[in-house]
């Protein structure tokens, strides 16, 4: 087959990224070097050396020189070093509630990995039959089921799960030849592209799903918490849902449509492809005890999370009963209560449905990034960094309104994660948002938000998301493809997030 169907992953990108690893060990001290001696009167003295961190912290981030938890962690410990704020002040936010709201979560979907409930679920949708033997309704419930997958588990463990499952089907959509041809029939089952079709739904979905629940991805939450701080705007888990999930539809239903048609199977059905995974399915046997304590677990973290939203619904937002559910019942309370019934329910044979030393195995990483994160926003704003940038926009931004600074806002977020992280983008982008809003006179909440979401787009490059690296890692899919149809994401997805954002957040807000 050409090159145009099937490209393995070149050296190219490796020696890229190595070379941009070596290039931050210089151009992050030349950054803070040039901040720390450049002429900012405006600027007080701790917000001058804040900038000077930031920038530094911004470049390793960016190169990834160093891991980035041990940059959030260095950052902060500079913070302290340089008189910037006192240690419990810079550290404060490693404690914050919300940091138990991503260990609670990671947790639970560390449970739903270990008892083998994911790739249950999965299958039993795909095995379905409507799904049958016809290629385009197997991508399209592929995708659905790794997009609402990833509403609650991690972006990358769904795509590391589902690329298997993926993967399974191709080989024998494909033929089982190495060169991927049918051995009877000399020839391959379906059009090559069908394959660069389900490995890209694989990761777009499950990028794209994670918008749909404020812990569907990390950059949610840190959004959610610099809205809190910066703005004293409480956002509830219902309330983001309310916008998520229609922008999560709306998108995988135009991200499937144009994949189905650039990306064609070439046969309408194809006999055999259900039975396969029947088989699959049978293969998992009846349902386990660790499965539905899981489940359990799950269905009523999720219950906390949406009470108080509920109630708001219900009975207002001035009604006692949410009042006391919202002080009651926080996010990172759902959380820790659902993981803490994995260690008391029972799972498979003698176990429980998790063990500690498999709860730790979740990614602390994140956790820490998220920290820094928040402590970088935080130190900002106190040391009034984030007005001073707003102050330095205004003019230039002069005349903007509030739908143009949707737009804006949601860019930006869009280009940063295509650059960088989705973590990292969200901690440097939406505090400048808000800051810039603030300047300009406009509403902040709204392009918050946007930039919220807009920071986990990012469909381009191998690099912009490990969602990415892991499918294009498979060799179906040409850079070229990833690029053109990322591209085309992106521009969707900012249009999608624009316009729900501006018209539905009036009405839940």
């Amino acid at each position: 087959m050409s090159d145009e169907n099937f490209m393995p992953t070149g050296a190219l990108e490796a020696r890229f990224d190595v070379l941009r690893r070596r290039a931050g060990f210089v151009l992050g001290p030349l950054a803070f070097l040039a901040v720390w001696f450049a002429e900012m009167g405006s600027l007080s003295e701790a917000a001058h050396r804040m900038a000077a961190v930031m920038a530094a912290v911004i470049v390793f981030w960016v190169c990834e020189s160093l891991p980035m938890p041990v940059t959030a962690l260095c950052g902060a410990a500079l913070c302290v070093v340089l008189q910037i704020a006192p240690a419990n002040t810079v550290f404060a936010p490693f404690a914050d509630q919300l940091m138990f709201l991503f260990i609670g979560s990671f947790i639970l979907a560390r449970a739903i990995f270990l008892n083998g409930l994911d790739r249950r679920v999965a299958l039993t949708v795909l095995s379905l039959d409507w799904v049958g033997a016809r290629p385009g309704r197997v991508l399209f419930a592929f995708g659905a089921v790794t997009a609402a997958a990833s509403a609650w588990v991690s972006n990358t463990a769904i795509t590391a799960m589902m690329f298997a499952i993926g993967l399974s089907i191709l080989r024998y959509m494909l033929g089982n030849g190495a060169s991927g041809r049918h051995p009877a029939e000399g020839k391959p089952r379906i059009d090559p592209r069908y394959a660069t079709g389900v490995m890209l739904m694989t990761t777009f979905a499950a990028s794209i799903g994670g918008l749909a629940t404020p812990v569907g991805t990390p950059p949610n939450v840190i959004g959610i918490r610099h809205i809190e701080v910066q703005l004293g705007v409480d956002v509830p888990f219902f309330t983001w849902c309310l916008i998520g999930v229609p922008v999560v539809a709306v998108l995988y239903l135009f991200m499937f449509a144009y994949l189905n048609w650039f990306c064609p199977a070439g046969v309408k059905e194809l006999p055999g492809s259900r039975a396969l995974l029947l088989a699959e399915r049978d293969k998992l046997g009846p349902w386990t005890t660790g499965e539905r304590s899981t489940v359990l677990a799950f269905l009523v973290t999720v219950v906390l999370w949406i009470s108080p939203g509920v109630a708001a619904l219900l009975l207002g937002e001035d009604h006692a009963t949410y009042r006391m559910l919202r002080a009651s019942l926080p996010e990172a309370v759902g959380a820790i209560v659902g993981a803490t019934l994995l260690f008391l329910l029972p799972g498979n044979g003698e176990r429980k449905a998790i063990h500690w030393r498999e709860a730790v195995q979740i990614d602390w990483g994140v956790v820490l990034i998220y920290g820094g994160g928040v402590a970088f926003g935080a130190l900002a704003v106190d040391t009034g960094l984030t007005a001073a940038l707003g102050d330095a926009f205004r003019e230039r931004l002069a005349g903007m309104g509030p739908v143009a600074m949707l737009f804006a806002a949601t860019a930006f977020g869009t280009v940063m994660s295509e650059a960088t992280s989705n973590t990292a983008s969200a901690t440097i982008v939406v505090p400048t948002v808000i800051a810039v809003a603030q300047a300009l006179g406009v509403d902040p909440l709204p392009p918050a938000i946007a930039a919220t979401m807009g920071c986990s787009l990012g469909f381009m490059l191998p690099v912009s998301t490990p969602c990415n690296a892991i499918v294009y890692g498979s060799g179906y899919i040409p850079i070229v493809r990833m690029i053109r149809y990322g591209l085309l994401l992106d521009v969707a997805g900012v249009l999608v997030i624009v316009g729900m954002v501006r018209y539905l957040l009036p009405i839940v807000r």
